[in-house]
C-alpha cells in the first residue's frame, strides 16, 4: 500500500512539474504544482488533489503594481484617511464604504488613504494590491 501511494504521488509530481515546467508565467500552474507536490506528501493521492487546488488559488495571488503606479501614489497630496476597523491586507477588499481615487496612468489601479496608510486597488474588485508603508 505504501509503495502504491509514493508511486502515485511521483507520478501527480512528474505530471504537474512538466506542466509548471511548459507553463511558468502562470501563478496559478506554480501553485498548483507546488499544492499538488505538498499534498501529495502529506496526505498522498488525495492531498495532492485538495492541495492542486488550493496550491491554484494561492498561485494567483495579486502581483505588485509597477513602480510608476507607486510613485504616483505616493506623490499625491495627503487627503483625508478614512479609518476603518478591519486591518487593510494585501488580496482582500476595502469596504464600500472607502472611496477610491483613480490612477490616471494606469487604469488597471486605484488608491485610497486608509487607516494613515496609503493603499493600491484593483478598482473592479476593490481588492488591496499594495499597502505603502
Amino acid at each position: 500500500m505504501k509503495s502504491k501511494l509514493i508511486l502515485v504521488s511521483t507520478l501527480v509530481t512528474v505530471a504537474l512539474t512538466g506542466t509548471v515546467l511548459a507553463e511558468d508565467a502562470s501563478g496559478t500552474v506554480t501553485g498548483a504544482a507546488g499544492g499538488a507536490i505538498t499534498g501529495a506528501i502529506v496526505g498522498g493521492p488525495v492531498g495532492a488533489a485538495v492541495g492542486g487546488v488550493a496550491g491554484a488559488i494561492a498561485g494567483t495571488a495579486i502581483d505588485p503594481p509597477p513602480a510608476r503606479v507607486v510613485t504616483y501614489v505616493q506623490e499625491q497630496p495627503v487627503q483625508n484617511s478614512v479609518v476603518v476597523k478591519q486591518p487593510i491586507v494585501v488580496g482582500k477588499p476595502v469596504p464600500q464604504e472607502v472611496v477610491l481615487m483613480p490612477i490616471t496612468e494606469d487604469p488597471r489601479y486605484s488608491y485610497t488613504i486608509v487607516n494613515e496608510q496609503r493603499v493600491i486597488v484593483d478598482p473592479q474588485t476593490r481588492t488591496v494590491v499594495q499597502v505603502i508603508q
